[in-house]
């Protein structure tokens, strides 16, 4: 159903975006792999994609905060890949802090590339989504945009505007068969949540332990093939926010 598609996921060189690039190809998909800075991981990435799975990727830097950057980066992409169907805002940032103490480009920083990253992205490729009338935007937002979490004020406020966003961009965009969704992740293990292992709220975790990135993975997979899905928040976190 996937095979031969081409995708956009933002923050792929890592963590959860890596472990969905990967998910992705093993389907087929044609990956292009934007990252922030780290351009060896990124290419690491995409030489794994081409030599596993046998499928087309590329590597790209680009800040999704800044909205000129993003153009010119799907320009790139539209010229290398032709059209694309699949886009998953993943890149996200942390700036952890109490609110009367948060320093005020801390909370910026965060909404910049957490929520105004996806509308860059979502904004510049909707025309070739649009043209091929057909598209399948995945936004990764997280359980504390659903529940919040202290200390965590920007972060929460960023991925609670990504469902936001989600619901409003599936309602505008259906009638263009064009799918919106997102998937909200509890604790997972990646480098961003090394330092959250003894936080309290483990505690409360039905389930009884962190998720891996490949739930995520899946998460995704699923909603990129389901055709009757929009404005759906999928949460992917052992049942912390149910």
């Amino acid at each position: 159903m996937l095979k031969g598609k081409n995708a956009v996921v933002t923050g792929g060189s890592r963590g959860i975006g890596e472990a969905i690039v990967y998910k992705l190809a093993a389907l087929g998909v044609n990956v292009a792999v934007i990252y922030a800075g780290n351009k060896a991981a990124a290419e690491n990435v995409c030489n794994k994609c081409k030599q596993e799975y046998g499928v087309e990727a590329k590597a790209y830097q680009c800040d999704v905060a800044n909205f000129a950057a993003t153009k010119e980066t799907v320009a790139k992409i539209k010229a290398d890949f032709g059209m694309v169907q699949i886009l998953v805002n993943n890149a996200g940032i942390t700036r952890d802090g109490l609110i009367a103490m948060m320093k005020e480009e801390d909370y910026d920083a965060v909404l910049d590339t957490n929520l105004k990253g996806a509308f860059n992205m979502i904004r510049h490729l909707s025309g070739l989504f649009i043209k091929g009338r057909e598209g399948c935007i995945i936004n990764i937002t997280s359980v504390s945009g659903i529940m919040g979490n202290a200390g965590q004020c920007n972060y929460s406020a960023s991925k609670s505007g990504l469902i936001g966003l989600t619901k409003s961009v599936a309602k505008e965009l259906a009638p263009k068969g064009i799918r919106c969704n997102a998937v909200a992740p509890g604790f997972i293990v990646t480098d961003m949540t090394d330092d959250h292992t003894d936080n309290p709220l483990l505690k409360m975790i039905p389930l009884g332990k962190m998720g891996e990135t490949d739930d995520v993975a899946d998460a995704v997979a699923y909603l990129a093939a389901a055709k009757y899905v929009t404005g759906e928040v999928l949460r992917v976190d052992g049942g912390i926010a149910m």
